[in-house]
């Protein structure tokens, strides 16, 4: 694909876990504006019978899509909610298939493990070792038959999540373990989908998107030569592998350092299926088709990223500078233990790694980033703090778990 298209090298998430990412590729919003920076009893993610979900009065890119025609279809790892108000064929998806939420949700008291079509679960527990082959299958069908028309398809993959399961194909195959069987299932799946693209003439009228909704975690997962990972907001675990691939639209083997986010996806899309995003709301994300159309002397429509842990401000990039702000309480970790924190500002040109705390050598840019920091208190919110524009969440009064539907 990289070969075949662009490379995004400053292409960021907006959290370091699951929902909170997801939910600003949805609506294009950070997550603490559309109240998702955490689950109803404050944890990170969203768990299986939360209270919490997307708010159906959100406009998701399948809604702005569908309006211009598209059939649309989520096949694959939701984890935005898993009632019914919540889910995806209440979202703007015309087809749903996959599992609601991460696939280590189905233990400790929980259901077990549900695949769902639509809203009916049909197996449970779900058999994770052929889920990436029926991720596939599923898509593939999807497009094919619906070659003939607009399509958008969002296919959040499972795995690599833990448990790692891959199919009987690709099992013990690696010679790097278990982690890499997965990866190299998740390319062959990659490589299927843009085959059949091929072979139904769809190949220059398709634009495809890979990318990751949060850092690797430990055990088998890098993200060097970045620092951190998953739940941080370290570059690690927000900044992502990205490639767009579109034949005659974007330029082959080209890169682009500049900043962009899976926020943009809502406002670059509809501009490309001749949409608006929507103007009744505050959307964060950014039109950045000069950028991937390789238009000369593009440059990231960001002043200013946020890097968010939960609802608290932790960092703010600016051109090649990011700085972490000085906190008294900074919340880190699974459990979000506060501790004091004195600040670093890292040159992101000079040093990708973050392993050069240049703080004191440059009070004018910490002055300068301070203070955007401090209108992204104001605009955006900040420590339980909603800013201006924010939205709640989706909440429901009795939630009830998902059981399998037998027909």
């Amino acid at each position: 694909m990289a070969q075949e298209g662009m490379r995004f090298t400053s292409f960021y998430v907006t959290s370091g876990v699951c929902s909170p990412s997801r939910s600003s590729l949805m609506t294009g919003c950070y997550p603490i504006r559309v109240g998702l920076d955490e689950n109803d009893k404050g944890f990170y993610v969203l768990f299986p019978v939360d209270k919490k979900g997307l708010n159906p009065k959100e406009i998701t890119i399948a809604e702005v899509l569908k309006q211009q025609g598209y059939v649309t279809a989520c096949i694959g790892k939701w984890h935005l909610g898993d009632q019914p108000e919540f889910l995806p064929n209440r979202q703007g998806f015309d087809y749903y298939f996959g599992i609601p939420y991460s696939n280590d949700m189905g233990q400790g008291g929980n259901p077990p493990l549900p695949l769902m079509r639509n809203e009916k679960v049909i197996e449970a527990p779900v058999d994770q070792d052929m889920i990436t082959h029926r991720y596939t299958e599923e898509a593939i069908r999807f497009i094919t038959d619906n070659k003939d028309k607009p399509f958008f398809v969002y296919l959040p993959h499972t795995m690599p999540h833990l448990p790692w399961h891959t199919s009987p194909a690709f099992k013990d195959k690696s010679p790097h373990g278990q982690y890499s069987d997965v990866v190299e299932e998740l390319d062959w799946s990659t490589e299927q989908i843009l085959t059949a693209l091929k072979k139904l003439g769809l190949d220059d009228k398709t634009l495809v998107v890979f990318t990751s909704d949060n850092g690797g975690i430990g055990r088998a997962a890098s993200n060097g030569p970045l620092s951190g990972g998953k739940s941080t907001t370290m570059e690690g675990g927000m900044r992502e592998p990205c490639v767009m691939r579109w034949p005659g639209k974007i330029p082959a083997g080209t890169s682009c350092d500049e900043i962009s986010t899976t926020m943009d996806l809502l406002p670059t899309l509809a501009r490309l299926a001749g949409a608006k995003a929507p103007s009744d709301r505050v959307i964060d994300g950014k039109d950045i088709w000069p950028l991937m159309s390789g238009r000369r002397g593009a440059k990231s429509p960001y002043k200013m990223f946020c890097y968010y842990f939960k609802s608290q401000l932790h960092a703010v990039r600016s051109g090649k500078w990011k700085l972490h702000l000085p906190l008294k309480a900074k919340q880190h970790g699974w459990q979000g233990v506060p501790f004091e924190f004195s600040g670093a500002l890292y040159d992101l040109e000079a040093d990708i790694g973050e392993n050069h705390n240049v703080i004191e050598q440059y009070p004018d840019v910490v002055r300068r980033l301070t203070a955007l920091a401090e209108k992204a208190r104001v605009n955006i919110g900040d420590w339980h703090q909603p800013g201006k524009g924010c939205r709640p969440a989706g909440m429901v009064d009795n939630p009830k778990p998902l059981r399998l539907s037998v027909e």
